[in-house]
């Protein structure tokens, strides 16, 4: 059991294990061996830091007594590095090349987590999920692609006593830094010797997504290649990215999605898994944001409604958006969508559709738009004693209620 005074952090990360069933005695699975290792990791985009890491790291490490681990945005670890003695020691732990410590398989450690919560972070001693991982301190960053702010990978420290202090965290920030600053020059060096050839291209063609709120609780994103039926958190953080294009970061998703606030930490986690669920070529980081090219149905409801075409309108308009959402972003757009649906309908609508919508739930009550219907309505038309008599029921019920 973790004591009372243990850090936000690591208790979420335990609960997180503990509800996905992690076992606090085994060790991380090794996935990758031999040849199938070699090539998987030379085809890493974490292969470009590995250089400046050796540099700036892997150097100290033999004299400071600590490892250097680098992993890729998948939890496997590509290089263990460093003080011979420790990584004879890891291995006991499955510490080694080959081995995945995502968090879901391995348990609270730095880079597992590091790598779902996609922040720097420092584990020590008894915080680790896995008892055999206990004696051991690490701190880890994960690495971005400066292009596109996917997450590629992590580096880790790993080792003894002064591992688990601040200045080890710090170094590792500073390491990350530079590497993903070698990162960025590769890129611009790259742009720089194809330039020619990439004006003569045209421009890819990004397949679009769609993405379907209206009347559910469980959002349904589709695209190019498969159907995905979200659940309504994961629902709610991508509409408020498809709301803000430019992107959000964890802290202005936390005061969008609820009134008293998410934190941080846990809005990081579950963008991870959203990450992981759709894919990382759909959502970066830093800040948070949408890849590809995605439409709601909300757009496909408001272009409709902006060109006239009121029968599709109304065909779109399954209901509100995320009904049981109490994100205060969703329900301002889930009543703006209501009133632009019903406003504009009772300035232009026929008869024939403004009657459809006064019979569905959201008109069902509203005697403005039973009062349209009869003002538009031929008196010798078979409805307008039906509409007549729905309202002068809705006026009895007014009455009595005042």
């Amino acid at each position: 059991m973790l004591g009372a005074q243990v850090r936000a952090l690591v208790a979420d990360s335990w609960r997180r294990c503990a509800d996905g069933g992690v076992d606090p005695e085994s060790a991380a699975p090794l996935e990758l061996v031999g040849d199938e290792l070699d090539e998987y990791r030379q085809a890493s985009p974490m292969a470009a830091v590995l250089p400046i890491v050796r540099e700036l790291l892997v150097d100290d490490a033999h004299d400071n007594s600590f490892i250097v681990v680098i992993s890729d945005g998948n939890g496997r670890v590509l290089w263990v590095e460093g003080d011979h003695r420790l990584r004879a020691g890891g291995e006991h732990v499955n510490l080694v090349e080959g081995a995945n410590w995502r968090e879901d398989l391995a348990g609270t450690n730095a880079a597992g987590t590091a790598l779902l919560l996609d922040q720097p972070l420092q584990v020590a001693g008894a915080e680790h999920f896995k008892r055999k991982v206990q004696p051991w301190n690490c701190a880890a960053a994960p690495v971005h692609d400066p292009s596109t702010g996917l997450v590629l990978g992590t580096v880790d420290v790993t080792g003894a006593g002064p591992v688990a202090l601040p200045n080890a965290l710090t170094m590792v920030k500073a390491v990350v830094a530079a590497a993903e600053g070698e990162l960025r020059l590769r890129q611009l060096i790259g742009a720089g010797r194809h330039a020619a050839g990439r004006l003569k291209m045209p421009p890819p063609i990004v397949p679009s997504a769609r993405l379907e709120v209206l009347g559910t609780d469980a959002a349904v994103l589709h695209m190019p290649a498969r159907t995905t039926r979200l659940s309504q958190r994961h629902g709610e953080l991508l509409l408020l990215l498809a709301m803000h294009p430019e992107g959000l970061t964890a802290e202005q998703l936390s005061v969008r999605l609820h009134e008293h606030d998410v934190q941080s930490v846990t809005i990081r986690a579950e963008m991870s898994r959203l990450r992981r669920i759709l894919g990382g070529a759909f959502l970066a980081s830093r800040p948070y944001r949408i890849l590809e090219r995605l439409d709601t149905d909300i757009d496909d409801l408001r272009r409709a409604l902006d060109r006239g075409a009121f029968t599709e309108a109304l065909d779109l308009y399954a209901g509100p958006v995320l009904p049981r959402s109490e994100s205060p972003t969703i329900i301002e757009a889930r009543e703006e969508i209501r009133r632009h649906l019903r406003d504009t309908l009772l300035g232009h609508a026929s008869p024939e559709v403004l009657l459809r919508y006064a019979e569905d739930s959201d008109g069902r009550e509203d005697v403005e738009v039973w009062q349209a219907c009869l003002d538009r309505l031929p008196a010798d038309s078979p409805t307008y004693s039906r509409v007549r008599s729905q309202l002068h029921w809705l006026h009895r019920q007014l009455s009595i209620a005042t």
